[in-house]
């Protein structure tokens, strides 16, 4: 917890590999005036991330950390959480799976959002999952992570409607928007509830 004019808010760290549309909308989220959250380090394992540029325009810390040895990256990765004091993770389209260790010394303060409905369609691929299976629903969820892959308890899900027109592509793009929405919206929850 770090006093921001007075009031306490949960420094917090988003791990990114790609676009960085949910670091964008949490990074608009952290500066309301009444948010509980101050977004102190974005850690990325792509040094080719657009979202990257989000943690640079608004002066955010960012760390770039290479996988090919994942004992390495993720020794860099705790290294940099102490030194920025990050009391909150939120996973937003990280594309590697952390080990036991980080979900160990974090237990019960690492967020992740997942394009889909869980417990359905965990893991990689779920708008090609939900076309081919003719889901008249998907949605996306915010949950907690333990070390089984989208298994973590469930902060809050979306529904929304799978459209007769819809391909996996327009669906993804229609569940990022309310993945946009409601991390914030999760996280806040989980602050008030959780912490």
């Amino acid at each position: 917890m770090e006093k921001l004019n007075g009031k306490k808010k949960l420094v917090v760290s988003v791990f990114i590999s790609g676009r960085g549309t949910n670091l964008n909308s949490l990074i608009e989220f952290s500066k309301k005036k009444n948010s509980p959250i101050k977004i102190a380090l974005v850690i990325c394992n792509n040094k080719n991330a657009k979202g990257l540029n989000y943690a640079k325009k608004h002066k955010i810390n960012f760390l770039v950390v290479n996988y090919k040895n994942k004992n390495k990256a993720e020794n860099k990765i705790l290294i940099s959480l102490k030194k920025n004091k990050i009391s909150l993770i939120c996973l937003a389209g990280f594309m590697k799976i952390l080990s036991r260790k980080i979900i160990n010394i974090y237990k019960n303060k690492i967020l992740n959002i997942h394009p889909s409905l869980l417990p359905r369609y965990k893991g990689l691929n779920t708008h090609k999952r939900v076309i081919k299976n003719k889901d008249k629903f998907t949605g996306c969820t915010v949950h907690l992570v333990n070390s089984k892959l989208d298994s973590g308890k469930i902060i809050l899900q979306k529904r929304i409607k799978v459209l007769k027109k819809d391909n996996e592509y327009s669906l993804a793009k229609r569940v990022l928007k309310v993945e946009n929405l409601i991390y914030p919206i999760a996280i806040r929850k989980f602050i008030e509830t959780s912490l």
